[in-house]
């Protein structure tokens, strides 16, 4: 079983992860930025974050065989503090790096007219970089939030199709998919989705256009969350194929419209006395 995890945020996960997720299968991820739990206080924190993304992340993904990939951008609970909307100027020149495949996450908390102006303002920076997006749908008034955030997904110029709506829920799933956007599930061990609801919603609506991740972070989370979901299925009757197109054809189809998926895995570097971050090497 090959996997792709397309919204996992490894920066809050251990190396331990990275070894039990190669195996189970996961061979490529998509780390979308986000909030880290506590507040930014300036632009400069999101700077460093970025080029953490950039560099520090794939080099330790690459030593465990996972392909890493990122998302960048003013996530929507950030948006609202007046320190850290500067980022919005920034982002262009962070948008043209290889290994960005889409701007995100964007999209809503407590929408409020800031987040408004975010949304809009990213949407049309993925637009003007060939970029899809990632977009958050709110944990609270959900199906509020989704249909706030189709309308303004409607008002811009990117197309549906380069959209990917996430943590969707038996609520909101339905207007979601008639949207024409993507949609993407977040497994987790208590809250938002689980295996068997996942496996409900793909039996009435079946496999296309739709991604299922683990959003592991630093919360009570389970980065293997893919893996079990494909275990869910096959046991539940569904084939490899079905399996294989909701764990790895469908986050490739929708993160390689950025053109800049790299999926192969450079040979890792050596290690220096065994070291696995290389301290001390030349």
């Amino acid at each position: 079983m090959r996997i792709f995890d397309p919204h996992i945020h490894m920066t809050s996960r251990t190396t331990d992860d990275y070894q039990a997720m190669y195996d189970a299968g996961v061979r490529a991820l998509v780390e979308p930025s986000f909030w880290l739990g506590q507040p930014r206080t300036s632009p400069a924190s999101f700077f460093d974050y970025f080029d953490a993304l950039l560099g520090w992340e794939p080099f330790r993904a690459a030593q465990y065989g996972i392909a890493h990939h990122c998302t960048l951008a003013l996530n929507p609970k950030e948006a609202n503090d007046p320190r850290c909307t500067p980022v919005l100027d920034a982002l262009p020149r962070y948008l043209v790096k290889d290994s960005v495949v889409a701007v995100g996450e964007i999209g809503y908390d407590s929408m409020t007219p800031a987040e408004d102006t975010a949304l809009a303002t990213q949407l049309q920076l993925a637009a003007d970089h060939g970029l899809p997006a990632l977009v958050h749908t709110p944990h609270r008034d959900k199906l509020a939030g989704l249909h706030r955030t189709i309308d303004v997904v409607r008002e811009s110029h990117l197309s549906p199709e380069r959209v990917l709506l996430d943590h969707l829920n038996e609520t909101t799933v339905k207007d979601a998919r008639d949207s024409g956007c993507w949609a993407g599930f977040s497994i987790y061990p208590d809250t938002k989705m689980d295996e068997d609801r996942m496996i409900a919603i793909l039996r009435i609506h079946g496999t296309e256009k739709i991604l299922v991740n683990s959003a592991a972070d630093w919360g009570r989370s389970d980065p293997l969350k893919t893996r079990k979901v494909g275990d869910a299925m096959l046991a539940a009757g569904f084939g490899d194929d079905d399996v294989d197109k909701v764990l790895w054809r469908n986050p490739v189809e929708f993160y390689g419209q950025s053109g800049r998926l790299q999926l192969g895995i450079a040979t890792p570097e050596p290690l220096h006395e065994g070291n696995s971050i290389l301290r001390g090497g030349e």
